[in-house]
């Protein structure tokens, strides 16, 4: 007879921690020779190689699906890694796919030169539709992926709308919900078949990790994403669980402060005189605001403008005379970003929503009225060489 292993102080029943347990781990053990067998009936939910994930990981998915209203979700190690992995499984040669002008760029470049290459057909519609989706549908149509808003041009769909003609033609959905995230938008409660949050913004909220999730209602989804996630070797660090899971306890204190900050920021620019138009839903100028207030609860940090046409010697000198905003791509964290998006960019979409470049902020939880001193400067920098290159 086997002796028991020795308790170790991590799993010792007297310890007790506010924080969750790391648990690191390549190959799971089994008790015996007909558990190690029976191996794979331990997914979805089980153990059985590190690479679908360890208890750690399992805390940190339940704490996603409950934020989300979902019964299931799985982890993956980027957003851009749940975009892949929510479409790749449901679709075959010969099927057709509907996706958003505003969708995140790798995804459309997945879409396009990988899932093309695999016989799959792809179109894209205007990123603000509604009811019209019916238009773009196929006999073939077996997925529609949105986002809302789009994340750099901010168009407002009518999700209501587009889930109705989906579930008419049992075409599968799927909705990139990081702008809102579950405290603004819960996309399940709408109907959509798969939330995907991309971790690495609000959820880590640091600007230290990288991870996705998809959440779902369907147990035959989430079987199906489980495997994927084994099958494409989609594994997630416990070590960037622990971190996501401790953003998690800040969570809703950084939204709510960052959403007011960004609103403050938002119409004071609506006042600026090189500021054209300000893209923002909550502001009531933005084209999408009547969708946004009927289906949304918050406003995130996220939003672009777009100034008045000047030489690119002005735009550099804007970015480059900001101290507080720190120039980067990505947002959600703790310090505020400005990122910029090119005409060539807009243009090359097929409903391109301006003709000029686009600057995009990620608002932070610095003081607000220095946010604001700050962009004050950039501005007055703007239209100094704007002037400057008047004939």
């Amino acid at each position: 007879m086997k002796k028991p292993p020795p308790a170790s102080p991590r799993t010792a029943p007297s310890f007790k921690s506010l924080s969750p347990g790391i648990f690191r781990a390549s190959t799971i053990v089994f008790d015996s020779y007909e558990d190690f067998v029976a191996r794979k009936s331990r997914q979805p939910d089980g153990f059985s190689y590190g690479v679908t994930g360890t208890p750690t990981h399992r805390e940190l998915e339940a704490r996603i699906a409950e934020l989300e209203g979902a019964r299931h979700c799985v982890v993956l190690p980027s957003g851009q890694a749940a975009l892949v992995a929510s479409a790749l499984p449901f679709v075959k040669a010969g099927d057709h796919v509907l996706m958003s002008d505003a969708s995140y760029g790798g995804l459309k470049a997945f879409a396009h030169d990988w899932l093309g290459h695999l016989g799959v057909e792809m179109d894209v519609y205007p990123a603000d539709i509604g009811k019209q989706i019916e238009q773009y549908m196929q006999p073939n149509t077996r997925m529609i992926f949105i986002e809302s808003p789009g994340t750099i041009s901010m168009e407002i769909p009518d999700v209501r709308a587009i889930v109705a003609a989906a579930r008419e033609r049992s075409v599968r959905t799927m909705m990139d919900n990081t702008w809102a995230s579950p405290l603004a938008f819960r996309p399940l409660a709408h109907g959509i078949d798969m939330s995907v949050e991309a971790v690495t913004k609000f959820f880590g909220g640091h600007s230290d990790l990288l991870m996705g999730a998809i959440s779902t209602n369907d147990f035959a989804v989430y079987e199906q994403l489980r495997e994927a996630q084994a099958t494409l070797g989609l594994a997630v660090s416990a070590d960037d669980c622990f971190l996501a899971l401790r953003g998690l306890e800040t969570f809703k204190l950084r939204f709510d402060q960052q959403s007011r900050n960004a609103l403050r920021v938002a119409r004071w620019l609506e006042r600026q005189p090189m500021v054209d138009q300000v893209l923002f839903a909550p502001l009531e100028s933005h084209p999408g605001h009547s969708i946004w207030k009927r289906d949304f609860y918050g406003s995130g940090c996220l939003f672009s403008f777009v100034l008045k046409a000047a030489p690119d010697q002005a735009l550099a000198a804007l970015f480059n005379s900001l101290e507080v905003f720190s120039i980067g791509a990505s947002w959600g964290g703790t310090h505020s970003l400005i990122a910029f998006y090119p005409a060539t960019l807009q243009l090359a979409r097929k409903f391109p929503p301006t003709d000029q470049p686009i600057i995009r902020l990620s608002i932070g939880l610095e003081d607000v009225e220095r946010l604001i001193t700050d962009l004050e400067y950039g501005l007055a920098e703007y239209a100094a060489h704007s002037y400057a290159a008047l004939p």
